[in-house]
C-alpha cells in the first residue's frame, strides 16, 4: 500500500462529522477544565498572600487597639476627676466666702467684747 498526497480513503460524511464533532467537544472540554484549575490556583494565591498579609498586622493591630482601649480608660477617669474638681471649685469659693463672713464676725465679737471690758 502506498500512502501520499494523493491517496483517497473514503469514509461516510457522517462519520467524519461525528469525529470533528467529538474532537471539538473535547478540545472545549479540555480547556474548560484548564480555565477552572488556573481560577482555582489564581484564588488560591490571593488568599494565601492576603492571609500573610493579616497575619502580619494582626500582632499590631492587637497591639494599637489595647493601647487605644486603655487610653480611653484614662480619658474617661481624668474626665471624672475634671468634672468633679469644677464642682470643688464652685465648693472651695463658697467655703472661702463662708470663712471670711466668719472672721468678719469673730472679729465683730471681740471688738464687742472688748467695749465690754473697757465698760467694766
Amino acid at each position: 500500500m502506498k500512502i501520499s498526497d494523493n491517496t483517497s480513503i473514503s469514509m461516510p460524511m457522517r462519520n467524519l462529522l461525528s469525529i470533528l464533532g467529538a474532537t471539538a467537544v473535547g478540545v472545549w472540554a479540555y480547556f474548560g477544565v484548564i480555565e477552572r484549575l488556573n481560577n482555582i490556583e489564581t484564588r488560591a494565591t490571593l488568599f494565601e498572600a492576603d492571609l500573610v498579609k493579616q497575619a502580619d498586622q494582626i500582632p499590631l493591630d492587637q497591639e494599637q487597639f489595647m493601647l487605644i482601649e486603655f487610653m480611653a480608660e484614662q480619658l474617661d477617669g481624668i474626665q471624672k476627676e475634671m468634672e468633679s474638681m469644677m464642682s470643688n471649685t464652685v465648693n472651695i469659693n463658697f467655703l472661702k466666702d463662708q470663712v471670711s463672713k466668719l472672721q468678719n464676725d469673730v472679729e465683730e465679737l471681740k471688738d464687742k467684747i472688748r467695749e465690754n471690758k473697757n465698760g467694766y
